[in-house]
């Protein structure tokens, strides 16, 4: 991949002031994904903070002379503290860096994102924050499965998978979830899967819906099981399937029957909800 790009004419494109610090959002993963922002960032910054899932490719893009600082945090697996990462930014951007802070998805859908910028406001150290494209919904998409569908749901619930304790939320409220999200999208929730399976089961929710979980998001060797509700943590072991990963509960994956676009594979249902009338009609 070239490590240039010219950025459109026309627009003011911000410029990185020395001392400050960029949130960044890198997308899920396919560096297709990254916003215009997210690239003017990279070829500004003196120093690029990362995350694990950021991929090489977009770090390619980055000014030759920029230093790379790993950062990323693997659940199970040692990682640095997000007290010393978010310290680390402050110190970098003290010492009069253009410092780049590049996260996987969204900075601030359950990225530590907002944990970093209040770190940085108490600090002193001005921030700016560059949305990106948050594996909930563009994983999803990338696996033919619309985060909503008019036929299907009019809500969608995104949550976490794990507290800050590394087990499952105690906060959430597990049968108000199973009883109002129609649909229900899980973040790091591989580790907990059977547990918070049985909890939606047993506050009513169909053992046999539909569920999807997406490994390697927008990546070529992107893989989606799809799966029953009741199943799923057992099919994803047999399976070998490995976090991270997005979990989809709903009938919205009934819709990947017809828009498995990225495999390149032809339709398996042309009509998956079973409506019996062209879409059009509806």
């Amino acid at each position: 991949m070239s490590t240039t790009m010219t950025l459109p004419d026309g627009v003011d494109w911000p410029e990185f002031q020395p001392g400050w610090v960029w949130l960044v959002g890198a997308g899920p993963g396919d560096p297709g994904l990254l916003t215009l922002h997210a690239v003017n960032a990279l070829r500004q910054a003196d120093v690029i903070v990362h995350d694990a899932l950021v991929d090489p490719r977009i770090l390619a893009w980055a000014r030759p002379d920029a230093e790379l600082l790993f950062a990323g945090k693997r659940g199970g697996k040692p990682s640095p503290r997000q007290k010393d990462i978010s310290l680390t930014l402050v110190e970098l951007a003290r010492r009069g860096l253009r410092v780049l802070r590049l996260k996987g998805g969204d900075p601030f859908v359950f990225g530590r994102g907002g944990e970093e910028g209040q770190t940085l406001v108490q600090h002193g150290v001005p921030l700016r924050v560059v949305p990106g494209i948050t594996a909930g919904i563009g994983g999803l998409a990338y696996a033919g499965i619309p985060a909503t569908h008019r036929d299907v749901n009019q809500s969608i619930t995104f949550l976490t998978g794990h507290d800050q304790t590394g087990e499952a939320p105690g906060a959430l409220d597990w049968d108000a979830i199973a009883r109002g999200s129609q649909v229900i999208v899980m973040y790091m929730a591989m580790k907990h899967l059977d547990r918070i399976a049985r909890r939606l089961i047993a506050a009513g929710r169909d053992p046999d819906e539909p569920v999807a979980i997406v490994t390697r998001a927008t990546l070529p060797d992107q893989f989606v099981l799809e799966t029953r509700l009741a199943r799923a943590a057992e099919d994803a072991r047999a399976a070998g399937v490995e976090p991270p990963a997005i979990v989809c509960v709903g009938r919205v994956v009934l819709l990947r029957q017809a828009l498995e676009w990225a495999e390149g594979v032809a339709p398996r249902n042309l009509d998956p909800l079973g409506l019996g009338r062209p879409v059009e009609e509806r």
